[in-house]
């Protein structure tokens, strides 16, 4: 199949791994609009000659999944369905070399800070004006703000400064004025992520300065919830707290990744805190924002992780009752401080720990959802379902959290906002009636 000429091409985005390589997809998809190309995010028809596939690099699933999607394409360029393949984001950040040897057929690779040459092999123009302009591949009610790129935190564990590089703090006003973009086009909610939220602006600003984004945020007319993902405890900003609580329009919800319970192993994992004083951290939390949502992830199975940590771990779980809880299995990633120490705890017994946490959760939250039957909670509608509008409430972040389900014979409008009583409760689900 000849290459068609570039202004009659189709560029499809296919986009893997967290809200992170979402927004570095959209923000290509914005460029790539900009300048007058036919762009989709993930088509479902396949109809499009050029491929861009944003990978993930994070722990081994995620690189597998990203390796699949790549030979998947390469097969359909190898068809004469595809013309052009391009690859970007962290997997090939992190690999390229490697990548390059072992699939010689992709056209390009490209690093996760490599955008404007990623876009002139596209014959592409970087439009500097379109900085701050987004458009979403998410429903336009809610969008992912991402304030900061990489971290410089030291966890033994992580290979994100890899492949992402050190921390940089976006500027206030740049993401004050992307807020207000969004919000005219009707974003109702965002969802701040970094790395870590809370090194926010010690590079800009020499001191943390999330509590005053958050606050210069608030104030964009449009935005009815803004919500924090990714803080990380040691040296939290408690500023913090007081805006949360003091701001109607900032959700009363905190994403902690605390990975274990355990202080001897925190030590091997380099996070710079104890389990006496994440529990303190804790308890302060709760006291400052009484009805706060508070979310973890934990690893199981890290090098060094003995029954008596993991048992430590479980207790610690039981103890703090979190409304929200993820648990990873350790991935054993090259150029790690961790890849230094033998990764023998066997993959059956990492998943065994990780089943633990998960029953453990899942009876916890059955039980707090059990207390939200008869009350009423305002909730935002994302999307209709088989027989139900499915939103979700101040205390649910998108994908990955609890879902309110109304049946469809109530109308509800998604992307709008609605007040619903809870008339029963599963795990992780809430079903209810629209009352106002």
């Amino acid at each position: 199949m000849k290459t068609k000429g570039l202004r009659t091409n189709k560029i499809n985005i296919v986009t893997l791994g967290c809200s992170k390589n979402l927004v570095d997809s959209e923000v290509l998809f914005t460029q790539l609009k900009g300048n007058g190309y036919n762009v989709t995010h993930e088509s479902k028809k396949d109809d499009a000659n050029i491929v861009v596939i944003n990978t993930c690099g994070f722990i081994d699933n995620a690189k597998e999944e990203s390796v699949n999607t790549i030979l998947r394409y390469v097969d359909a360029k190898e068809a004469g369905v595809v013309d052009k393949v391009y690859v970007t984001g962290c997997l090939s950040h992190r690999y390229k070399d490697e990548l390059e040897v072992e699939i010689p057929t992709v056209d390009a690779w490209f690093g996760t800070n490599e955008l404007p040459r990623l876009l002139k092999t596209l014959k592409a123009d970087y439009k500097h004006e379109l900085v701050g302009e987004r458009l979403l591949t998410t429903p336009a009610h809610f969008a992912y703000l991402k304030i900061a790129e990489g971290c410089d935190r030291p966890c033994s564990f992580c290979a994100i400064p890899l492949m992402r590089g050190n921390h940089v703090s976006r500027p206030i006003d740049e993401l004050v004025t992307e807020a207000r973009s969004l919000a005219r086009r009707g974003t109702k909610e965002l969802i701040l992520i970094a790395q870590d939220l809370t090194y926010y602006g010690l590079d800009l600003y020499k001191k943390r300065n999330l509590s005053e984004l958050m606050a210069r945020l608030s104030d964009v007319e449009g935005i009815d919830w803004i919500r924090l993902q990714y803080a990380y405890p040691s040296g939290f900003p408690l500023d913090v707290l007081d805006v949360m609580q003091e701001r109607p329009n900032i959700c009363k919800y905190l994403d902690m990744p605390l990975q274990t319970g355990s202080t001897e192993l925190l030590k091997i994992m380099r996070r710079g805190i104890t389990r006496e004083k994440t529990e303190a951290l804790l308890e302060t939390i709760r006291a400052k924002v009484p009805d706060i949502t508070l979310r973890t992830t934990l690893i199981v199975g890290h090098p060094g992780e003995t029954d008596a940590m993991f048992e430590e771990t479980y207790d610690f779980v039981e103890r703090m009752q979190f409304d929200r809880l993820g648990v990873f299995t350790y991935s054993h990633e090259e150029n790690t401080h961790s890849f230094t120490l033998p990764d023998n705890i066997p993959a059956d017994v990492k998943q065994e720990r990780a089943d633990a946490l998960m029953d453990l959760q899942q009876g916890i939250s059955y039980e707090l959802n059990q207390k939200k039957v008869g009350r009423i909670y305002k909730t935002l509608f994302d999307r209709k379902e088989g027989g139900y509008f499915i939103g979700r409430t101040e205390a649910d972040s998108p994908e990955v959290d609890n879902e309110v389900l109304v049946p469809a014979t109530q109308y509800v409008r998604v992307g709008d906002f609605a007040q619903v009583r809870i008339t029963e409760a599963h795990e992780f689900d809430l079903y209810g009636e629209v009352v106002a």
